[in-house]
């Protein structure tokens, strides 16, 4: 279990040491999570460890929510001060997500459809 913590942390600190080296636009978790998957996809499987570390993370996963929340109550007053912006942000981009997520389901079908054939 140790392994798949410190394998998960290291793609991690690669996707960050990555995108500081290479000024990319993004945040290294993602990067790192993206190298995280490549590596399994090459594996072809998931390690029990690793399976093990990741239901544990989901299961627990709104804790890590809890420090965003603190800091929200914390800057209370520029949440006020700006909450027209927040929550124009936030529709946009749940609009944006649900149209990209339903356009790449749409295309999934499409094709799966087409290699069933």
């Amino acid at each position: 279990m140790l392994q798949a913590i410190t394998l998960i942390l290291l793609c991690q600190l690669a996707g960050e040491i990555t995108v500081q080296m290479l000024d990319l636009p993004f945040p290294g978790p993602v990067l790192g999570m993206l190298l995280l998957f490549v590596g399994l996809m090459v594996r072809g499987e998931i390690p029990d460890g690793l399976k093990q570390v990741s239901d544990f993370l989901l299961r627990h996963l709104a804790l890590l929510f809890v420090p965003a929340g603190v800091g929200l109550m914390a800057h209370f007053g520029l949440v006020a001060r700006d909450w027209m912006p927040i929550l124009a942000a936030l529709v946009v981009s749940t609009a944006l997500a649900l149209v990209v997520t339903m356009a790449i389901l749409s295309a999934l079908i499409r094709f799966r459809s087409r290699s069933d054939e």
